[in-house]
């Protein structure tokens, strides 16, 4: 600890110094001047963003490849209610956030002085805490409050507000903390070895890897459980870099478009084991996968908050637990001496996930999707890290991309459009030698599309595909299956997209033949890893080729 005398704006620039910070994103205030001062001769970055919820966005992308919590900084008012997004994003994931929004001085408070927001009722249902700073020199305490409640249990986001009179408030005597270590909660021997028992016990069992709270380490030991046991793995909904695709125990991923194969071996289960997840209507198939309150299968459920043991489902073992501990403990386990299972289990649900993951070669229009996912595989180091918004687009990545190792993938559970390019900056300043590669759609990519200029200022070689099927092509197949023919409100009247990333000073091709694909993937790539310079791919996509196995007109006739 170490003993400064400054402003406030000094002290919460030094508390995230000697907490590990490197960036924080956002955009500037009147509201925050002082934190904005401190920054000139700190070790942290402050990143411009174009529009605050590309700020926390960015952050919130930050939290999830890393598990230590992401920073932004807003100002006031309509600030605030821009990072809401953000927010969102970072309590349904699960991921450690830390949101400063500007405050007005406080002897003006209650007065609906200019641009004030009681941040407490504002965001109290998307955070896990919001607290105004309302002393200089309690600034170390709040902060340090708010990095392990960031963290703790289920992660997710915190707000602390910043008075801007606090802010320039002088104290002395003050006491900075250094670092954190987030609490793991660890499952008890008599947990381990009932969980070990029901699943040496099982004849169809199968576990589902899901939330937060996983690292490298984590994700190996359990790896190396499932092997000894011949147990078959699915990862949950945005969650897929949770397991090696290419390894023979894994059988798939349990999100949206589900293989129904896959859905069928959950259905049919004798043991489920979910690790970490909280299984929610996207991997449970609208609750159907599962019966409520009493599955029929022998449920394992394990999670790092004890709130969610029970709240949907009520397993017949429930374990209080982090992935990292539970992994960690696992590992201790020696392998059973008899393996009473026959090792087609495994085989036939990774043999499933194969077939279900193998692109088609052609489809609707003169592009098809199926040859752009096998050239992206092929040219993409396994280190490479995805990031994804919200749109049919989507599809495509999670069915047939095979993701091999972990912090590779940033998508949101959420299913929150504007993501993946904000996210895409945030994975690229926190893995500044990593590929990272944006895959968004129009629709999704033009709410967010301003951070080009976030991405070309900070000069981040960044790869964008931008699939352009001129349509918010998610709500219009919604749409044509449920009001055939009525077409309202969904089609997109849209920019030239390459020429847009040349103004911005990006590298930019508009690709609308498949033969144009490994050519124009190879430029992207070569822009971004050899000059160093961000590119972006326009993929222009027959709005017909609206999934994989079906063309809007299959669903639109009821096909």
């Amino acid at each position: 600890m170490e003993r400064i005398t400054a402003t406030g704006g000094e002290w919460v620039v030094g508390c995230l110094e000697r907490l590990g910070v490197k960036h924080v994103f956002g955009v500037p205030g009147e509201s925050y001047l002082p934190v904005l001062d401190a920054l000139v001769d700190s070790s942290i970055r402050f990143i411009c963003s174009r529009h605050e919820s590309g700020a926390a966005l960015a952050a919130e992308a930050q939290g999830k490849l890393t598990g230590r919590p992401g920073v932004a900084f807003v100002t006031r008012g309509p600030g605030a209610t821009n990072a809401a997004a953000g927010l969102h994003v970072a309590r349904q994931d699960s991921t450690p956030l830390v949101l400063f929004v500007g405050q007005v001085q406080r002897d003006v408070r209650e007065r609906e002085a200019f641009q004030e927001i009681d941040y407490r009722r504002m965001f109290g249902e998307v955070t896990k805490w919001v607290a105004d700073i309302d002393r200089a020199d309690r600034v170390p305490e709040m902060i340090s409050r708010a990095f392990h409640v960031a963290t703790s249990g289920r992660p997710g986001p915190v707000v602390l507000a910043l008075p801007e009179d606090m802010l320039r408030e002088d104290a002395t005597g003050l006491r900075l903390p250094r670092g954190f270590t987030p609490a793991e909660t660890h499952p008890g021997e008599t947990d381990i070895t009932r969980l070990t028992a029901l699943i040496d016990g099982a004849e169809r069992p199968l576990a589902i890897v899901g939330g937060s709270r996983w690292d490298a380490d984590a994700v190996d030991a359990f790896t190396r459980f499932a092997e000894a046991r011949g147990l078959p793995v699915a990862c949950s909904f945005r969650r897929q870099m949770l397991f090696d695709h290419t390894h023979p125990l894994y059988a798939g991923d349990v999100g949206l478009g589900i293989n129904p194969a896959l859905a069928k071996r959950i259905r049919e289960s004798d043991v489920l084991l979910l690790a970490g997840g909280r299984f929610g209507e996207v991997p449970s198939q609208g609750y159907t996968l599962l019966d409520i309150p009493l599955p029929r299968q022998t449920v394992i459920h394990v999670h790092a908050d004890a709130g969610e043991l029970g709240r949907v489902y009520r397993p017949a073992l429930g374990i209080h637990a982090t992935p990292r501990a539970l992994a960690a403990a696992l590992a201790r386990v020696p392998p059973p001496r008899h393996r009473r299972r026959k090792p087609d289990l495994a085989r036939a649900a990774h043999e499933a996930y194969r077939l279900w993951a193998t692109p088609p070669e052609d489809g609707p229009g003169t592009l098809h999707m199926g040859p752009v996912m096998t050239h992206v595989q092929a040219m993409l180091p396994e280190d490479a890290i995805i990031t994804n918004g919200a749109g049919n687009y989507a599809t495509w990545i999670h069915r047939f991309h095979r993701f091999r190792r972990f912090g590779t993938q940033a998508a949101p559970t959420s299913g929150s459009m504007g993501y993946a390019l904000p996210a895409a900056i945030g994975a690229q300043l926190t893995f500044p030698d990593r590929l990272v590669l944006c895959v968004t759609g129009d629709g999704d990519f033009q709410m967010t599309a301003q951070e080009l200029g976030t991405m070309i200022q900070e000069r981040l070689p960044i790869v964008v595909l931008v699939i352009n099927n001129g349509a918010h092509g998610t709500v219009r197949m919604h749409q044509e299956r449920a009001y055939p023919g009525r077409v309202s409100g969904t089609h997109l009247e849209n920019p030239d997209f390459a020429a847009l990333a040349r103004a911005y000073g990006a590298h930019g091709e508009t690709v609308d033949t498949t033969a144009q694909v490994p050519a124009a993937l190879a430029r992207a790539l070569d822009a971004a890893t050899t000059r160093r310079r961000p590119s972006l791919l326009e993929i222009v996509l027959d709005i017909e080729a609206i999934t994989p196995t079906r063309t809007l007109s299959d669903i639109r006739s009821g096909r």
